[in-house]
């Protein structure tokens, strides 16, 4: 056999320590990545946000919309709903007087919402007209753009809109012998319903209040249809009766939790723990994630969760990290967006920032609004028991130390054998 030269053996010695010094290097940035703070404050702006905007906006441009619609079914809607609120988040945290852009975007985000392309999905005749999903995002962004505006000064016309689409919302639950009305034909979600009564505690909080009543009662239906394995919201409901058909599951409760804080506070936070006791895991003992159904559950993977590597839903896992932001559990909101700043793989640019290697935006859209994620109407009630403690990093950090340090292993013990 004939043996390499010795200019070809320099040259994978090399290669060899290019390789070795990149996956050192890859290791070190994975650990800043994993220690340095990637969520913000009820009142500061979490870093990064603006530039994952940017990517989005550009993405969007691009057709990111039309390409999202046909991974599911409201993909196109997500994509700019999300990124409106985003806007509306960020809006919020600044002086009235420096809303222009916020204001800018959210709007133009809505009004791709309010077109044939936004409605396709949803069917016309149901009640309210193109179903609760629909008319209860739609009516969150619009009172979020309202909200952006100072009081005396907002626009007539949004206003009356916001106030006649939550007076259609707000006559359907009324009228319906169910809290949870029909998002598609013959289906319905609790999670969609409990964004829409949310939009009515923000109509109340913007507007005259009318509402009160309405919330009320659906409050006090929904606490009899609980989901009697889990005590939470159901996944699923029967259209006409809203008895539970489906266990909860992460990816719903990981909204559901966002948006009932804004509802009724001490009913939310309730069930907070009680998700979080039931769903939050630390699957290998690498880092804490969402189960998609409750422990001793299980159950298949579909568009809502996404994949379930060992029962994990990562769609549910990012959400999740809004719902602890919203009511005021820094330490896990801390935790989950530490571990996506490692296994999300950020490309971080001064210009953009994206994850997964931008591949597919609908994910930087659900984590951008999770990172922005605080109480509109409401304050949470007092912030619960911590469940995670600093020290959940160890493993992770020790996974990283080993992985740095392997590719120089031979070359020690060479050195220490010669």
């Amino acid at each position: 056999m004939t043996q390499p030269s010795s200019s070809a053996r320099r040259v994978l010695r090399w290669v060899r320590r290019f390789v070795a010094v990149a996956v050192s290097v890859c290791a070190l940035a994975g650990a800043v990545r994993l220690v340095v703070p990637a969520s913000g404050s009820a009142a500061g702006e979490p870093p990064g946000v603006r530039r994952q905007l940017a990517f989005l906006r550009e993405a969007l441009e691009a057709g990111a919309g039309d390409e999202a619609q046909a991974l599911f079914p409201e993909g196109f809607f997500f994509l700019h709903a999300l990124y409106g609120l985003s806007w509306v988040e960020l809006g919020l945290r600044e002086p009235p007087g420096e809303r222009s852009q916020a204001l800018r975007e959210a709007r133009w985000a809505l009004e791709r919402l309010d077109s044939p392309s936004g409605r396709a999905p949803f069917s016309p005749g149901l009640t309210p007209p193109y179903g609760v999903f629909y008319q209860g995002w739609c009516n969150w962004l619009r009172g979020g753009v309202l909200s952006l505006q100072p009081e005396g000064r907002r626009d007539p016309a949004e206003a009356r809109r916001f106030a006649g689409d939550s007076a259609a919302l707000g006559a359907a639950f009324d009228s319906s012998p169910s809290p949870y009305l029909a998002a598609y034909p013959g289906q319905s979600w609790p999670v969609d319903s409990t964004v829409a009564v949310a939009s009515l505690r923000l109509h109340d909080a913007l507007l005259p209040p009318r509402f009160g009543a309405t919330v009320e009662r659906w409050l006090r239906e929904v606490r009899r249809r609980l989901d009697p394995r889990t005590g939470l919201l159901p996944h699923r409901a029967d259209p006409g009766t809203g008895e539970p058909v489906e266990v909860a599951r992460g990816s719903s409760q990981s909204m559901i939790q966002r948006f009932l804080v804004d509802v009724d506070p001490a009913f939310a936070a309730e069930q907070y723990v009680r998700f979080r006791d039931r769903y939050v895991a630390t699957p290998l003992g690498l880092g804490p994630a969402v189960r998609e159904y409750p422990e001793g559950v299980d159950g298949p993977a579909d568009v809502d969760s996404g994949p379930l590597p060992l029962g994990v839903s990562l769609s549910a896992t990012v959400v999740t990290l809004g719902a602890a932001q919203a009511h005021g559990d820094a330490p896990l909101a801390a935790a989950l967006a530490g571990y996506g700043e490692l296994a999300g793989l950020p490309i971080d640019t001064p210009w953009s920032k994206r994850y997964a290697f931008g591949l597919l935006p609908i994910g930087d859209a659900f984590l951008v609004w999770s990172k922005t994620a605080r109480p509109w109407v409401s304050r949470p009630q007092d912030p619960p028991p911590p469940s995670v403690t600093w020290w959940w990093r160890v493993p992770l950090l020790l996974l990283l130390a080993a992985l740095g340090a392997a590719p120089w292993l031979a070359a020690l013990r060479r050195r220490a054998a010669a």
